[in-house]
């Protein structure tokens, strides 16, 4: 069977010729004609010094996109100079070279790569830190991504009747503050993180000219829609960074895809330092099908955070390093399949799989 694998790593770059990055001004032009997507490989969360098999691991997949979700590298430094290095510290890695040379690549950032732990629009030297990543991902000089303020782009791969739509956000250039708990942890049961939801409506995850731009994408024709964001959208029960902690935001996100028609939703996430997949169900979303969400992370430094609660979360939560794929069978008769999968990123073994029809994710 021709299965399409998305490894998503949670990082936003284009390598060669067969992705075409949209504008809104270019939103209703048509992508260019690619063969169809087969294999695309996802993750998230590379420290750049450590030990990096992960990269070998995912060339015996061949896959025909490559997703870098965010920490990309742990520059966490305002120091330019030094996440200049650590950019270049990636890029010398022989076995990633070699896989970038082979794969289509697309990447967004996160906290470590854009420089600071938990760092959003304040961030000083957030100016500077595009550059570098665009410059790191090989970005044209006249593309979008130079003149905007943020990182986030849509690229479009495949004939129609099989065309996939990769959106992938910027979730830390227009980012505000977020509200911290006041109690200890020990005070609020089952609470094991530093962040509290909050109500204030002045509170921004993308800021108003991505929400502009991700209405207008949303409304492109494309059978499956990949939404690359770097932080975790469905999952409510933990205090880490996730779209939970601005409530308001979440539901504007859920919203627009109910209001736009956008079908074939998939979330692709990172961060996390585990991988698990979620489904938000049509009742607590208003939208006419079941949303996923592939969380990916981490391909070298994963942690073993416990038995964190999700009440969305199919299957266990994963805590060694991983990646995940998307696979799409087109061939597999009037209907294609999905199957979102974690693979064990030293061995490539696969630890978890979901299966389902594209039709089942359509309006």
């Amino acid at each position: 069977m021709n299965y399409i694998i998305v490894a998503i790593f949670v990082m936003c770059s284009i390598v060669g010729t067969a992705f075409q990055y949209l504008d809104v001004g270019l939103a209703a032009q048509d992508a260019k004609i690619t063969p169809s997507t087969q294999r695309i490989v996802v993750g998230s969360c590379l420290d750049q010094n450590k030990p990096q098999p992960c990269w070998r691991t995912i060339m015996k997949f061949q896959p025909d996109l490559l997703i870098l979700c965010g920490d990309n590298i742990y520059g966490d430094s305002r120091d330019v100079e030094k996440l200049k290095r650590d950019w270049e510290i990636l890029d010398s890695n022989p076995d990633f070279s070699k896989l970038r040379k082979s794969t289509q690549l697309l990447a967004t950032w996160d906290d470590h790569d854009y420089g600071e732990n938990d760092a959003g629009r304040d961030f000083p030297i957030k100016k500077q830190s595009q550059k570098l990543f665009l410059d790191w991902l090989q970005e044209p000089e006249d593309s979008a991504r130079r003149s905007r303020e943020g990182v986030y782009a849509v690229t479009t791969h495949g004939p129609s009747g099989r065309r996939v739509q990769v959106i992938l956000l910027d979730t830390r250039y227009h980012r505000s503050e977020l509200t911290e708990m006041k109690l200890e942890r020990s005070e609020v049961p089952g609470w094991n993180g530093p962040y509290v939801p909050s109500s204030d409506r002045d509170q921004q995850m993308l800021g108003e000219e991505q929400w502009k731009w991700l209405a207008t994408v949303l409304k492109e024709p494309a059978g499956l829609r990949l939404l690359v964001s770097s932080i975790q959208l469905i999952p409510e029960e933990h205090s880490w960074e996730a779209w939970l902690t601005m409530p308001l935001e979440r539901e504007r996100l859920i919203s627009l895809l109910r209001t736009t028609n956008a079908g074939g939703v998939i979330v692709i996430s990172g961060d996390r330092h585990a991988a698990e997949i979620s489904k938000l169900p049509q009742r607590d979303s208003g939208i006419s099908y079941p949303i996923y969400e592939l969380t990916a992370s981490s391909l070298n430094a994963s942690f073993n955070i416990g038995d964190e609660p999700n009440r969305y979360r199919e299957g266990k939560k994963l805590g060694c390093v991983n990646f995940g794929t998307v696979d799409i069978d087109w061939n597999s008769g009037i209907d294609a399949e999905i199957q979102l999968a974690i693979h064990n990123a030293e061995s490539g073994e696969k630890l978890q799989e979901v299966n389902f029809p594209l039709s089942s994710i359509q309006n």
